[in-house]
């Protein structure tokens, strides 16, 4: 597997991408990845302590759990070939045959590879001028799997309740 300092061309890397956080810190981390040749999870560590939190990837199950009673959430994959948003509740699921295999009355479903989950971060940092609150998995390549973000009502505020309960898991587990 490629470290970081393998993936970093001369004049980039995490210097580079925590400068560019100092000049704008609502920008789409990604991009910054990509620009300054580090993994996703390599620029959320340059985040401020304040804005981001890892938990184990053990906590996988009840982080899970706890979502799908949250009601419509934003679950957003995030490629470099793509943006992908479903606003939905996020259904149950269980591990069978190396995945965990997401079913339900939702329009979000699938396999996912649990066992490459590294860490779990919980995020919440300005995102264009506001706030923003998520759970983000990260694999063991560094990369996003997924993020699932708090819900914005029809004001586009973040949802009071969604907000407690990132909250709540974020000191249970991070």
């Amino acid at each position: 597997m490629a470290t970081d300092a393998d993936r970093t061309p001369a004049g980039t890397g995490i210097a580079a991408v925590k400068a560019a956080l100092a000049e704008k810190p609502d920008g789409v981390l990604e991009s910054l990845a990509e620009t300054h040749g580090v993994s996703y999870r390599a620029v959320l560590d340059c985040l401020p302590a304040e804005q981001r939190r890892a938990a184990a990837a053990g906590a996988f199950d009840a982080i899970w759990q706890d979502l799908t009673t949250w009601g419509t959430v934003m679950l957003i994959v995030h490629t470099v070939n793509g943006v992908f948003e479903t606003k939905a509740p996020l259904p149950p699921g269980e591990h069978g045959r190396g995945y965990f295999n997401i079913h339900g009355d939702s329009p979000i479903g699938g396999h996912l590879r649990i066992g490459r989950c590294a860490a779990i971060y919980f995020v919440d940092r300005p995102f264009f001028g506001r706030r923003s609150c998520s759970i983000q998995l990260v694999d063991t390549d560094g990369e996003a799997m997924f993020k699932v973000f708090v819900a914005r009502n029809a004001q586009r505020e973040l949802v009071p309740e969604q907000v407690r309960r990132f909250e709540m898991l974020r000191s249970q587990h991070a």
